[in-house]
């Protein structure tokens, strides 16, 4: 080797492709936890259908429902439990060797996605076809949900009480639905808007039916909004629905189509939602492998966070620090004490660089598919505004874990600076006085229908935040 290029090696930071260093058995081992996790992807399009999977898999391995109210319970070192916020958010915990005050180690990712939200009162009827009305939740680019397969996936409570689950249009059997566009034979005048005027919020509607109510052949065409009765009539002989049922309701359309590989080589992974299910699902596995860590390990999964994290199931709310401080007063802990020594993950996406788009990054600080995890030390805009921005000593500390467990890792910012910005739940996390650092992967696509995850990067994800939980010091 020349004395330059061992100078290069010795002096530069260059992270590698993944390909060179993790061999056929760590690829293989990438691509079973891919498939785990498209399944999950596939199945879990909400944040109630999120919350019950990590539940349902919470205590399958050993986990007991976290009760509040129990003064006289201790826990012990091994002890796993589970709280779960309004079915919309959840903290899973297993007791560490070393007493709370010694800190905890924290995972934070959320479990909400960009998605198409319904008005309060979304059925009407126009030209004898019937539409539900709809208010988009979370940056979105909006032309893109349009011409596109939907299902309608919510929580309802009727008048009387009753809850009622929907999930319509996943299976074969079932409907969908579709918000339309308009050709481009007569779209001369729309072209002509801004790009970001293309498609504006009210002409999301989602077409729903286009047959009218009639009880006999002598009634057809009689009266207003037959089509719309009709769509009332079918709701009600199947779900028991009534329009003021759907006042009180949360319902969301999200793309049908399931989580797939992408490429011929079949290294990536494309599915709604990615942002910011992987690093959930990331999260809920290194945990779910701890036995009894050092440190008392809690990941939580957030609400929220694509709207500002507001709400009370978002981490801007305080039931995280609540819960923090229900569980250090089971132990005898002083709760201030515990958080100013405990350290966070913030489990989230960063921005990949794509070739096709190449004046929106600036290259050499930001993520590449298939070079690991992402550790992004601020995020923000606008003069880092709207972030934590973590302190040089934990990041150190987070990098020398990731290291001494051979985890591909590599820096990455979103965008140029006066180009990018977005913020993350660190600042929440910093909010009460913990240690925290950005640390996801790259994706492709972001907050698009259809985004691209690299299943290297996702596996290595998944060995940093073990890590992280498994760390000794």
């Amino acid at each position: 080797m020349g004395k330059t290029k061992e100078l290069k090696e010795r002096l530069f930071f260059e992270p590698a492709h993944i390909q060179k260093s993790i061999g056929s058995e760590g690829r293989e081992e990438a691509n079973r936890f891919a498939e785990g996790y498209k399944s999950f992807l596939s199945s879990c399009k909400t944040e109630r259908e999120c919350v019950d999977y990590i539940k349902s898999e919470a205590e399958k391995n050993g986990f007991c429902a976290f009760d509040c109210g129990k003064e006289n319970v201790k826990y012990k070192p091994g002890d796993r439990f589970y709280y779960i916020n309004r079915n919309k958010a959840v903290v899973i915990g297993t007791i560490g060797q070393k007493g709370l005050e010694e800190g905890l180690s924290i995972l934070v990712s959320h479990i909400d996605s960009p998605r198409i939200d319904l008005k309060p009162r979304p059925v009407y009827e126009k030209s004898e076809l019937c539409y539900f009305k709809t208010h988009y939740y979370g940056g979105i680019k909006k032309y893109q949900w349009t011409a596109l397969p939907l299902a309608i996936h919510g929580k309802v409570i009727k008048k009387n009480g009753e809850e009622l689950t929907l999930k319509i249009g996943e299976l074969e059997e079932e409907p969908l639905f579709c918000i339309t566009d308009l050709l481009p034979h007569l779209a001369d005048e729309q072209m002509k808007r801004p790009f970001s005027k293309g498609v504006m919020g009210e002409e999301l509607n989602l077409l729903v039916g286009s047959l009218p109510y009639c009880a006999d052949p002598s009634e057809a065409g009689d009266g207003a909004d037959l089509v719309k009765l009709n769509i009332f009539k079918i709701l009600n002989d199947k779900y028991g629905l009534t329009e003021q049922d759907m006042v009180t309701a949360e319902i969301s359309l999200v793309p049908v189509f399931k989580a797939r590989d992408v490429g011929f080589d079949r290294s990536l992974i494309g599915a709604y939602g990615q942002d910011d299910r992987v690093c959930a699902y990331a999260s809920l596995m290194s945990h779910l492998r701890l036995n009894i860590p050092t440190y008392t390990a809690l990941t939580v999964f957030a609400d929220k966070e694509e709207t500002g994290s507001e709400g009370n199931t978002g981490l801007e709310s305080f039931f995280f620090g609540f819960f923090v401080e229900d569980l250090v007063s089971k132990m005898g802990a002083n709760c201030r004490k515990v958080l100013a020594n405990s350290c966070c993950l913030s489990a989230d996406v960063n921005a990949a660089f794509d070739p096709s788009w190449p004046d929106a990054f600036e290259k050499s600080n930001t993520a590449m598919l298939n070079h690991g995890a992402v550790v992004t030390k601020y995020t923000g805009s606008r003069g880092k505004s709207g972030t934590s921005d973590a302190a040089a000593e934990f990041v150190h500390k987070v990098t020398t874990i990731l290291d001494e467990n051979s985890v591909a890792w590599q820096p990455g910012m979103l965008g140029k600076v006066d180009t990018g910005g977005g913020g993350t739940v660190a600042k929440y996390i910093a909010r009460l006085n913990v240690d925290v650092l950005d640390v996801g992967v790259p994706l492709l696509s972001m907050h698009s229908p259809y985004e691209i995850t690299s299943k290297l990067d996702v596996y290595m994800l998944n060995r940093a935040l073990e890590a992280f939980l498994r760390r000794s010091r």
